[in-house]
């Protein structure tokens, strides 16, 4: 398929609401960054047939299941933001050392990393790329990883619950 045709079916399908195309975080700062959006397609539905599952456990045991919650997280917090009326400021992060973060928000010059997991007992290892942008010329603030636990974990560890998003 020619380029100019995937780009053209890929900005349908960002028009229509399918999907949403994720840019990445860079800065002049350094060149070492991946620049390619992540594309999310919100229709989980669509995702289920394509994928061939035919049950919702069979979702949630399946190696995709991490990425489907990831999903849902940034469809929950871009709604919440477009609901508003404002457009939302979510960035990735990922540099040609494979250090990723799944998502920046970047409000008044200042970034809050957050990693998206499916595990009730997050752990130091799941921020570790959280130092990555430490040299990127930009305040870091507060950030955490949404995941399932049913409550959030002490100040040592932000986890904010995939239901509170």
């Amino acid at each position: 398929m020619a380029t100019n045709t995937a780009k053209h079916w890929l900005s349908i399908l960002q028009a229509s609401g399918i999907i949403y195309l994720l840019e990445p975080y860079h800065s002049n700062v350094t060149k070492r960054l991946v620049k390619t959006p992540k594309i999310y397609l919100f229709d989980t539905g669509l995702t289920a047939y394509l994928t061939e599952w035919a049950t919702p456990e069979t979702l949630e045991a399946g190696a995709m299941s991490g990425a489907i919650l990831e999903t849902w997280v940034v469809a929950k917090l871009l709604k919440s933001y477009r609901h508003a009326g404002r457009r939302p400021p979510f960035y990735y992060y990922r540099d040609r050392d494979g250090r990723e973060i799944d998502l920046l928000l970047v409000q008044d010059g200042v970034i809050h990393p957050l990693e998206i997991k499916k595990t009730a007992s997050p752990g130091r290892k799941d921020v570790q790329h959280f130092g990555a942008l430490e040299r990127l010329d930009i305040r870091i603030g507060s950030g955490g990883v949404i995941c399932l636990a049913e409550q959030s974990l002490p100040p040592t560890m932000i986890s904010i619950p995939a239901w509170a998003v």
